[in-house]
């Protein structure tokens, strides 16, 4: 999704089928590709635009998909570490309605698929849960000023404080449930060329891209049923478009690294099908006065130092050796816990990372999550 968080969304809806049969009768085909998903009916991301702030927090119907990707890292009074994951993406079924109203309540144009997941450092637990729901009867939806966006009793809103960018969180499983107050400490970093974020060769595999690298978060979460106060940072990721992967792309690892010393890192590396890392993967570097600087393929290099094993015996990396010479960059990340693979549909690892180094000859520390998609076969 700064690779492309599509083939996520489009590959869960596989397993909304039926949602989808009921509110419109059989969907068109989703998939990855830009065959599919570049529509002459949908809007595409083909050009660098004019963001507009705080409107684009909101949703953009005229477009195929889109979602808002929220993952930090996150202590208790008494040092307990925890890392989350709350994501709610948006698919539409059909082009965008003609202005007349719907003939049924019961009827949808739009899926939403939702993603909860909590990295208990202490106890070495990772606990998630997917949601779907198609946007009918108040089942699911996205709405502007104020913003809103929700799946059943999950859901992101804009604080009492008015529609400035500070939000709330709120998500619940069996033994976890968070409730978060988020802050940027920025003003939103457009990715790619001036928020036009490019994944293929092909136009259409093209989206509108920014991130909040840092956000102060405050709050509570409760963990079997005990509530704890936390603090810490988050990291959205913000993308909307109606392309793809590129047909020969079959998959991503992505970095969003926050350092000490007030700068952060987004890196996403795209993964042809035969291994090789393509030539449109990219990044940004934030330095820590908000100055944004665009990463190319070539800047940026990644030597994987480890691999995990899932329960089917499938492989993912598990510790990286990032290097920006241009920056004098140079960074380990490695996992807080070993396993923090979401296995949802299709399987994914999403987890939260620990980061050590130096830049300029200067120590430097931090955390991170790290997403990393197609290295597991979808069951």
């Amino acid at each position: 999704m700064h690779r492309s968080r599509s083939g996520i969304v489009a590959r869960a809806l596989a397993a909304a089928c039926a949602c989808a049969q009921v509110a419109n009768g059989a969907p068109p085909a989703v998939t990855g590709s830009a065959e599919n998903f570049a529509t002459g009916a949908f809007a595409a991301a083909l050009e660098p635009r004019t963001f507009e702030f705080p409107r684009d927090h909101g949703p953009h119907p005229a477009f195929r998909q889109e979602w808002w990707y929220f993952t930090g890292n996150l202590a208790a009074a008494d040092g307990e570490r925890f890392g989350f994951e709350l994501t709610f993406f948006r698919v539409a079924l059909v082009a965008p309605a003609d202005g007349r109203a719907e003939a049924s309540a019961w009827r949808s144009r739009e899926i939403y698929v939702a993603h909860f997941a909590v990295t208990d450092v202490a106890r070495k637990r990772f606990r998630f849960q997917q949601k779907l729901s198609r946007a009918a009867l108040g089942l699911a939806g996205a709405q502007s000023a104020p913003l809103h966006v929700w799946l059943d009793d999950w859901w992101l809103e804009e604080s009492a404080a008015g529609n400035s960018g500070h939000w709330k969180l709120h998500a619940a499983q069996p033994g976890y449930a968070i409730d978060l107050a988020l802050e940027p400490q920025s003003a939103p970093v457009l990715n790619g060329d001036a928020g036009l974020s490019r994944k293929s060769e092909q136009a259409a595999d093209a989206t509108y891209y920014y991130s909040v690298p840092r956000l102060a978060v405050t709050g509570h979460l409760v963990r079997d049923a005990e509530p704890l106060e936390l603090h810490g940072l988050a990291w959205l990721d913000r993308e909307w478009g109606s392309g793809g992967l590129g047909p020969r792309q079959a998959g991503w690892d992505w970095f969003g690294l926050q350092l000490d010393d007030g700068s952060a890192l987004m890196f996403y590396a795209l993964r042809d099908k035969d291994g090789a890392r393509d030539g449109h993967s990219a990044g940004t570097f934030i330095a820590a006065d908000g100055t944004a600087r665009a990463l190319s393929n070539t800047d940026v290099s990644i030597a994987v130092g480890g691999s995990w094993r899932n329960r089917s015996g499938e492989r993912y990396p598990a510790a990286w050796r990032i290097r920006v010479p241009a920056l004098a960059l140079d960074l380990s990340v490695h996992p807080a816990l070993a396993d923090q693979e979401l296995r949802t549909t299709p399987p994914y690892w999403e987890g939260a990372v620990d980061v050590s180094g130096d830049r300029s000859g200067e120590t430097v520390r931090g955390r991170g999550y790290v997403e990393l998609v197609g290295y597991a076969q979808e069951r």
